[in-house]
């Protein structure tokens, strides 16, 4: 505990500057005579630390003084790495902000700490924005991260998605990711790249045969292109919808950030009347009459034909219920 609050004196001074015993004290949440025992220890040990007198005083580094971040436990350097989200980032445009960051902290540590950081980037994957809201249970995420981190083949009876039939697998795991609430397990079976969602695994056994990872097997990169091969063979169909402009939040909700904002922008000023007319690129009819009476009455759709009668006939039904009373 005391170590770990040397550093963290150390780092404040480093990073603030000049700073009192006292604003030491409540920032770490201790005594102020801690705060000198403390600090008489770290110059004990050669750290230039030194003291200034007077109402305007405190302690603070020599000039020019940086330490390297070898007080990060190994579990820390770990957890540094796996708290990452790089594509909002992007989308912020601080993607090379962060991986220079990231770069930075990876010279300052040491070899050992150096090294897992390493291993957990490329073995856990965080994609934060979200193709769905619901959380699924992940009862075998626990053994599934044991055996990604220790390269240790996976036996199971997976729920295969096209026909829920189960099938029987044994696979060697590379990665896991967290997709809008959704975990996958990114695994070689067969000598080929799969996706499994850990939710669809009925049984589970973490086997004592180690496989030999791929050099040059890149899990954010394999994801990224994965995704983009699923939305690419989604079936589409264009829409055209006139909403109103303070209702953009409420397409948002519907169909994401990204899209709507895309939609937003490429309608350009509104109409005569005040509208926007958006073209939407929708995935299939079901879905688009629920996105499309999200919107309410601040929109309408106007192609295609069957979307438009889909959602004027859901809404005519609700309005026929509330006319009608409850029954």
């Amino acid at each position: 505990m005391r170590a770990s609050r040397l550093i963290s004196v150390l780092l404040l001074l480093q990073t603030r500057g000049r700073l009192t015993a006292r604003q030491l004290a409540e920032e770490l949440e201790v005594s102020v005579r801690t705060i000198y025992r403390d600090v008489e220890e770290l110059s004990a040990s050669g750290i230039p630390v030194y003291a200034d007198r007077g109402s305007s005083g405190g302690f603070q580094l020599v000039e020019g003084y940086r330490t390297r971040l070898t007080g990060l436990t190994p579990e820390e350097a770990e957890a540094l790495f796996l708290s990452g989200y790089p594509g909002p980032a992007a989308e912020l445009g601080l993607g090379t902000v962060l991986a220079a960051a990231q770069l930075k902290v990876l010279a300052a540590l040491p070899q050992e700490l150096r090294g897992r950081a390493s291993r957990i980037r490329q073995r856990f994957h965080l994609d934060a924005p979200g193709w769905f809201q619901q959380q699924e249970a992940a009862v075998h995420l626990q053994p599934i991260a044991e055996a990604v981190w220790s390269d240790r083949r996976l036996f199971m009876r997976y729920r295969r998605g096209s026909d829920d039939a189960l099938v029987e697998r044994t696979v060697d795991p590379l990665g896991v990711v967290l997709k809008g609430g959704v975990w996958y397990m990114v695994a070689r079976a067969d000598s080929n790249l799969r996706t499994y969602r850990v939710s669809r695994i009925a049984e589970l056994t973490l086997l004592e045969d180690r496989f030999d990872r791929p050099e040059e097997f890149d899990l954010a990169e394999y994801w990224v292109q994965s995704v983009s091969a699923y939305q690419e063979s989604i079936p589409t169909f264009p829409a055209v919808v006139r909403m109103r402009p303070e209702a953009g939040w409420k397409l948002s909700t519907a169909l994401g950030t990204t899209q709507a904002t895309a939609a937003i922008e490429a309608a350009g000023a509104p109409d005569a009347g005040g509208w926007l007319i958006l073209r939407l690129t929708l995935e299939n009819m079901d879905d688009a009459e629920m996105d499309m009476l999200m919107l309410g009455a601040d929109a309408i759709v106007l192609e295609p034909a069957e979307l438009r009668d889909r959602v004027a006939g859901a809404a005519a039904r609700t309005a026929g219920l509330y006319s009608n009373g409850r029954e």
